[in-house]
C-alpha cells in the first residue's frame, strides 16, 4: 500500500479553505500549478472530482465536501507537530555527555555547573572526568574540554584560552639540592612524570634564542593525574611540571617556585571540542557559550 499523499491533502485542504487555487498557493508559498497538480493527483488517486470549476467560481463537489473537514484536520495536526518540533529544537534541553580532564573538571568545571543549570533547567549533563583521551565519536560524547594541541582535524575545536605550564619545586627542595640553571641540569634531579602527556612523557623547553632542550623525567613517581604529583613536590621530594590552573595557588603563596623561567614549555590551550562540523544542537551551543564566558578570563591566572 502506498503512503498517503499528505502534500496533496494539505493543498486540497487549503484550496477548500480559501476557495481559490491562487490564494491557496500564496498561503502555502508555492506556485498555482504546483497546487493544481497536487489536487489533480488526489482526484486521480481517489477516482473522483474534488472541485467543480468554472471561470468565475470554485465549489466543492459532494465528494469533496465529505473529505474537506478531515483533510483540514490533517493539515492542522501537521502544523501543530511542526510548531512543537521547532520549539523543542530551539529551546535548550536534553542530555549532554561531556568529557573533561580530571583535575580541571573537579576544580574549575564542577563549581560553575550550578550557575549553568540555573540558566538552563531543562538540560542535564553526564560529566565524564578522566585524564585519558576519549574518542568523542566512538564513545558517544557530545563535547569535551581538552587542554592540548589538538591533532584530530575531524573535530571542531573552539579555543577558549591559552594554558601556560611551569616547572616547579619547593623552596626546601631547592635549598637542599640546588636550583637548576639550565635544562641540562634536570637529569641530575628527581623529576616526576605524567603518563598521559601527548606523544611521550618528555619536557620540551625553548629559550628566547630558539634553543630547544628535551628532558625525560626520571624520578621516583609517575602518575596518570598530575594533581597526584603535588604532595611529593610540596614535601621537597622532587620537581614537576604543572599547568597554570593547578600551579597558581602554590605559586601565589610561595609553597612552590617556578624554575628555569628563561625557558618555556609548549603553550597549550583550553578547547571546547565537538565531534563534527554539522550544526551543533542548541543544548551544546549554549554550553559552549557558557564555558567561553566563564573560563576565557582564566580565573586561575597567576599574577607574578
Amino acid at each position: 500500500m502506498k503512503l498517503p499523499d499528505f502534500e496533496g491533502l494539505a493543498m486540497f485542504a487549503k484550496v477548500a479553505e480559501e476557495r481559490s487555487f491562487a490564494r491557496a498557493a500564496k498561503a502555502l508559498g508555492v506556485s498555482v500549478p504546483t497546487v493544481s497538480r497536487g489536487v489533480a493527483r488526489l482526484e486521480q488517486r481517489f477516482g473522483a472530482r474534488l472541485f467543480n470549476r468554472t471561470s468565475r467560481q470554485l465549489a466543492l463537489t459532494e465528494f469533496g465536501l465529505k473529505l474537506a473537514d478531515r483533510a483540514s484536520q490533517i493539515y492542522c495536526d501537521a502544523e501543530e507537530i511542526e510548531n512543537a518540533a521547532r520549539e523543542l529544537s530551539s529551546r535548550p534541553r536534553g542530555l549532554i555527555r561531556l568529557a573533561a580532564p580530571m583535575t580541571f573538571g573537579v576544580h574549575w568545571i564542577a563549581p560553575i555547573l550550578p550557575d549553568f543549570f540555573r540558566l538552563y533547567p531543562d538540560i542535564s549533563i553526564d560529566l565524564h572526568m578522566s585524564d585519558a583521551s576519549v574518542d568523542l565519536v566512538a564513545d558517544g560524547f557530545d563535547a569535551a574540554l581538552r587542554i592540548a594541541v589538538l591533532p584530530d582535524s575531524s573535530l571542531v575545536a573552539r579555543r577558549l584560552m591559552p594554558v601556560s605550564r611551569f616547572i616547579l619545586a619547593s623552596p626546601d627542595y631547592l635549598e637542599t639540592h640546588g636550583t637548576p640553571q639550565h635544562p641540562r641540569d634536570l637529569p641530575a634531579h628527581h623529576c616526576l612524570g605524567y603518563a598521559y602527556r601527548p606523544r611521550q612523557d618528555v619536557w620540551r623547553l625553548t629559550n628566547k634564542d630558539g634553543d630547544e632542550e628535551v628532558v625525560t623525567p626520571s624520578g621516583p613517581l609517575r602518575v596518570t593525574n598530575s594533581e597526584a604529583l603535588i604532595p611529593m613536590v610540596l614535601s621537597g621530594l622532587g620537581i614537576c611540571e604543572l599547568p597554570e590552573f593547578m600551579a597558581s595557588e602554590y605559586l601565589a603563596d610561595g609553597r612552590l617556585k617556578a624554575i628555569l623561567t628563561d625557558w618555556t614549555l609548549p603553550q597549550g590551550a583550553l578547547y571546547f571540542v565537538t565531534p563534527s562540523a554539522r550544526t551543533r544542537p542548541v543544548k551544546v551551543e549554549v554550553l559552549a557559550e557558557f564555558m567561553a564566558a566563564r573560563l576565557s578570563n582564566a580565573p586561575w591566572r597567576w599574577h607574578q
